[in-house]
């Protein structure tokens, strides 16, 4: 029976992550990019500047994410 991928992206901070998950218990990939170093002089989260950094990010942690998993964008059976 073939494996049920799914990818899980999270922005809801200050960081962009994705991973891939196979049948619900295999944790295929992980990959975070960090936004620390962004917020640091601000001294703290500041949503807007957040919220532009995921947009420049969010593609290319996707990309490792199901290169990581050994798998293409239409193997996926969901995003979640």
């Amino acid at each position: 029976m073939p494996v049920a991928w799914i990818l899980g992206i999270e922005t809801s901070c200050d960081e962009t992550s994705a991973a891939v998950i196979g049948d619900g218990s295999i944790i295929a990939s992980n990959v975070i990019s960090s936004q620390i170093a962004v917020h640091r002089q601000y001294g703290g989260v500041v949503p807007e500047v957040a919220s532009r950094q995921h947009m420049k990010k969010i593609t290319v942690v996707v990309e490792k994410a199901l290169q990581d998993a050994g798998i293409g964008f239409g193997d996926l059976h969901g995003i979640a």
